[in-house]
């Protein structure tokens, strides 16, 4: 009947959210891990690392080189015995790396970056907790690494990962690069310069002088290499693995769709590397360098390993000639604003779009802007800076949402008379539909109305969901009291006392203060609107504020905070409006 629309619709947008929670969350998550435990012991080759080379379609051209062989083939002797970190980085002769947001060191051996550990940030809300690890070194748990090399043309020996390079400098820092210098005995001398910026950006250039009496060709390459299986949020909603933009578009690509084939992408610039949920490391060429990307999976001892790499044009050396590339590697904290910097600094395509801001792109990423204009400038907390966000949200909505909330009272008003309506015909449903309708007309109802402000609310909703998910500026920020990490669930639960009880409570039963709290306004909220007449009905959405808090326990305590504020301001407007119309509230 016209006068349930209303509330059916409610109903099945509101069902929609919890289904679409399990089937897009909870089903993908589970199928994902289950095919990666399947993958363990399956995939492509046996090299954990493969120099990428030359295709007659790919971006490279000038030749095929005759052999690739000896790029990063043997890096450790040692590689398939798993040690601690520091062990691992102890093998190497190493250049220490400091330049105030990151710490770590290259390996000697092949100018390898894998060691970056980041500063600003610890893997738990204890400042005193371990900085992040973001690169590892080769023979430690979760090896990560990039280098940048040349693949020759030709039987023509080239630096690979165990050359030893001459080290010109004591250490990388924001203000002294360090040089790297290798002769090949062939004529050729390789020089490398790292530098590195004030945040997470490394610049390497790279030279080949050709002191012999014959051209050469070589091919410049930069690879990431990743082994093991990253653990995920899992999350449909956010993309952690291989990512890039190549020939302006953004390509996601999970873990899982490497084990069936390798991905190979033709771009002239552009970027590419793994994206974690907080944490990017990213190749970063000459933006007008054509290039052949590729993304790969191969597994070794057992282990998937994970390569993205892309191999530039052909570079002809003539004799007494010098040629120079210029290459950067991002590896640290997916800063917006960092990102967009580097954007527009370097030329760098789309290189926000790292963080995954997802569909709402339009209206996430201000939303972003909004919420650190509040933080830095008016609270210096995120938490009233959500507040503040959803109050400027209502504002904006809240001429439509004062006319939905009439119409809603307006209805509420008229409920006596609906309920008489169905009664007197309870047996003639088509006569019973016509009275209403008449009454609607009359009275200048609109059953449909009441629905906007649901329907305003979804993308709000989604876009600050996301933001609060992935933007590393929301990750370990405090609120007030017992909320420490507005990006992590609210860390309480009802069935001990909120922690007055003295025992730990299972993970599904963490429900915590602001999910009760965002609850009870949920029911209130409902209490205001127009009841159903149909007892079933009506206990169906009695019972929502109640599914609605099992499933907000599990959400981040900074959505929960501006669902149960946005609530609370909902049931404000619609209560004066109410009582100016002289409709009681209950």
């Amino acid at each position: 009947m016209t006068d349930q629309r209303n509330l059916i619709l409610a109903i099945v947008i509101s069902v929609g959210i919890i289904l679409g929670f399990q089937v897009f969350y909870e089903m993908p998550r589970m199928e994902r891990q289950q095919q990666l435990t399947e993958s363990q012991d399956t995939g492509q080759g046996s090299e954990g690392v493969v120099p990428p080379s030359p295709t007659s379609s790919g971006a490279a051209s000038g030749g095929a080189p005759a052999s690739s062989a000896g790029v990063g083939a043997a890096l450790d002797p040692n590689a398939g015995l798993a040690t601690s970190r520091a062990e691992a980085l102890a093998r190497l002769p190493r250049v220490q790396i400091a330049n105030g947001r990151v710490h770590g060191s290259l390996a000697l051996d092949g100018v390898r970056f894998d060691d970056v550990t980041l500063v600003d940030y610890r893997q738990t809300v204890d400042p005193n907790s371990p900085e992040i690890e973001l690169l590892n070194p080769v023979g430690a748990r979760d090896t990560y690494f990039a280098e940048f090399g040349w693949v020759p043309e030709g039987e023509i020996v080239v630096p690979n990962a165990e050359t030893l390079w001459e080290q010109v400098g004591d250490k990388l820092t924001q203000e002294v690069p360090v040089e790297f210098r290798w002769d090949n005995g062939q004529g050729l001398l390789f020089a490398k310069q790292v530098a590195v910026d004030e945040n997470f950006m490394f610049t390497l250039e790279r030279s080949v002088t050709n002191t012999s009496d014959q051209p050469v060709t070589l091919f410049p390459y930069g690879l990431l290499s990743r082994w093991g299986t990253p653990k995920t949020a899992g999350f449909y909603i956010l993309h952690e693995g291989p990512i890039g933009v190549l020939d302006g578009t953004l390509k996601e690509i999970d873990y899982d769709d490497l084990h069936e084939e390798p991905i190979t992408l033709s771009s002239t610039g552009g970027w590419a590397g793994f994206t974690d949920k907080y944490w990017l490391t990213s190749l970063v060429p000459d933006q007008a360098e054509e290039l052949q990307a590729n993304f790969r999976h191969f597994v070794r001892d057992g282990q998937d390993r994970y390569q993205v790499d892309y191999l530039g044009t052909a570079r002809v050396i003539q004799p007494g000639a010098t040629i120079t590339v210029t290459d950067r590697l991002f590896a640290g904290a997916k800063e917006v604003r960092l990102l967009d910097a580097y954007s527009e600094t370097y030329g760098i395509p789309l290189f926000d779009r790292a963080v995954d801001f997802g569909w709402f792109y339009f209206l996430t990423k201000p939303f972003f802007y909004i919420l650190t204009f509040f933080y830095h400038n008016v609270f210096g907390n995120y938490g009233l800076a959500i507040l503040a966000l959803t109050l400027l949200v209502k504002i904006v909505f809240f001429p439509l949402a004062n006319k939905s909330y009439r119409s809603m009272s307006q209805m509420k008003k008229l409920q006596p008379e609906m309920v008489k309506l169905r009664e007197r015909h309870a047996n003639d449903k088509q006569k019973m539909q016509q009275e209403l309708m008449a009454l609607y007309k009359r009275e200048k109802v609109n059953p449909m109305a009441g629905c906007l402000p649901i329907l305003l609310q979804i993308p709000v909703f989604f876009a600050l969901y996301k933001v609060l998910f992935v933007s590393i500026e929301m990750r370990h920020a405090p609120f007030f009291g017992w909320i420490h990490d507005l990006s992590a669930p609210d860390p309480t639960s009802i069935f001990n006392l909120f922690g007055l009880l003295p025992f730990a409570v299972p993970a599904f039963l963490m429900i915590g203060v602001w999910p009760v709290l965002m609850g009870v306004t949920m029911w209130l909220q409902f209490r205001l609107n127009p009841q159903p007449a149909d007892p079933i009905q009506a206990k169906v959405m009695g019972l929502l504020p109640f599914i609605f808090v099992f499933l907000f326990a599990t959400f981040p305590a900074g959505l929960v905070i501006y669902w149960t504020w946005n609530n609370l301001l909902s049931i404000s407007q619609q209560w004066l409006i109410m009582k100016r119309m002289g409709v009681p509230a209950s």
